[in-house]
């Protein structure tokens, strides 16, 4: 009998997922760093940030995320932003992040990887 599996069958991924705060700033961005960066270890291959309750996101916090981004990748994994506020979500898009790390509109959309946001 052939043990292999055929070419449809895919692994089951079950991604890590980290809850964000409301608000991510100077004074939590590092803490929020490594708590995603934790979560990246061997035989994850996914992490979702989970900032469907997220409402602001400066600087400081979007540089964590995309030095999250680059562990993830040194790591061979992906990371995910799950994101609804249009202030964090424009943020985002100013400096290019969306190009960068996949974006979605809902926790359940970076869950079974519909589509980014456009």
């Amino acid at each position: 009998m052939d043990e292999t599996r055929p070419a449809t069958v895919r692994p089951l991924v079950i991604p890590e997922i980290v809850s964000l705060p409301a608000e991510i700033d100077v004074t939590n961005a590092e803490r929020v760093g490594a708590e995603l960066r934790a979560a990246i270890r061997p035989g994850v291959t996914v992490v979702i940030a989970d900032m469907t309750h997220t409402s602001f996101c400066d600087s400081s916090g979007i540089r964590n995320l995309v030095l999250a981004n680059d562990h993830a990748a040194a790591c061979a994994a992906e990371l995910r932003l799950a994101i609804q506020s249009d202030a964090v979500l424009r943020a985002l898009e100013l400096l290019g992040v969306d190009r960068m790390i996949r974006i979605y509109s809902s926790l359940g959309d970076a869950l079974t990887n519909t589509p980014p946001r456009p």
